[in-house]
């Protein structure tokens, strides 16, 4: 059962806004999570307290929040601005609470101790103390910016999100923050020959057998005996993509099988192929064969 209280339902209580979150376990022995906060008409006031934990938050702002309030262990610190874009930071064993005073939306990655000391190892880098920031202080940061925003998709259709690529998108944001706020230098090369054939044929494999995408990161990486972070670079080092762009691509292979079968409609294969729907469908088979499904059809004729 969860016990924190920096992610998922029971932040977004503490904070008064909806939340949905999908928690990770591409660290294996560690939950790490991303929440999405949403709240249009708050009861203004100050948050519930945050369970007390060796822990952090990375948030970052999707809208402007012109008076952040922000309190640390019952202190208050300076009165900031926050601009749509930038990114805070959190540590959850100073008790964090914030005064609600507007509609907000933003997103929260979640990150214990534990899984940031596994992040370094696998670096082979020493582990991070503390992650340095400013209270209550917004970050122009645009990889935080970047990798956050391809995460929007997903939260507007989480039942449709591929969990491989939320994996991989919040293992990434771990590797940054241990980096750029942790100061952590990594020690590990990137690999130069890649995943050995049977292990780039089993990730394989197991990707083509999970089309919607339900396999996780983790259990790629330890069928191949890596961490999730070393197989990704190992993956893209064989194949020259990532794997969620190579289930991307495989899943437009198979589409074009089915799609010689005019029996079968456009969103029935779009179904079948693990696209959430029919226009999702479209647009990555027109991005990736550079024409639509049904164009792509009528070239059979």
């Amino acid at each position: 059962m969860q016990d924190s209280s920096g992610y998922g339902e029971r932040f977004g209580e503490r904070l008064r806004a909806k939340a949905t979150v999908f928690v990770s376990r591409s660290l294996r022995t560690t939950d790490i999570a991303v929440t999405e906060l949403r709240s249009d008409n708050p009861e203004h006031g100050i948050s519930a307290p945050l369970v007390r934990e060796d822990a952090y938050l990375i948030g970052h702002h999707l809208v402007d929040y012109p008076v952040h309030e922000y309190f640390e262990d019952d202190r208050a610190a300076p009165v900031t601005s926050l601009k749509a874009g930038v990114t805070t930071l959190y540590d959850l064993k100073r008790s964090p609470q914030f005064n609600i005073n507007k509609a907000c939306h933003c997103v929260h990655f979640y990150f214990p101790r534990t899984a940031l000391n596994i992040i370094a190892d696998n670096a082979e880098a020493n582990r991070i103390a503390e992650l340095r920031y400013e209270p209550g202080v917004g970050i122009d940061d645009p990889v935080m910016r970047a990798l956050t925003s391809s995460l929007i998709p997903a939260f507007e259709k989480p039942d449709q999100a591929s969990r491989v690529f939320v994996d991989h998108v919040t293992l990434a944001v771990g590797i940054h923050v241990a980096k750029t706020y942790g100061g952590m230098i990594s020690a590990v090369r990137p690999p130069t020959g890649g995943l050995a054939p049977s292990q780039l044929r089993r990730a394989q494999d197991a990707l083509a057998a999970n089309l919607h995408g339900d396999i996780s990161l983790a259990d790629l990486a330890a069928d191949c005996g890596l961490s999730a972070s070393h197989f990704t670079r190992a993956f893209r080092q064989s194949t020259g993509l990532s794997p969620h762009q190579w289930l991307l691509r495989h899943r437009v292979e198979e589409a074009k099988h089915l799609l010689r079968d005019r029996q079968i409609t456009l969103s029935e294969i779009a179904l079948a192929c693990g696209f959430g729907d029919q226009s999702h469908f479209t647009r990555v088979f027109s991005r990736l064969a550079g024409i639509s499904p049904g164009a792509w059809r009528r070239t059979l004729d």
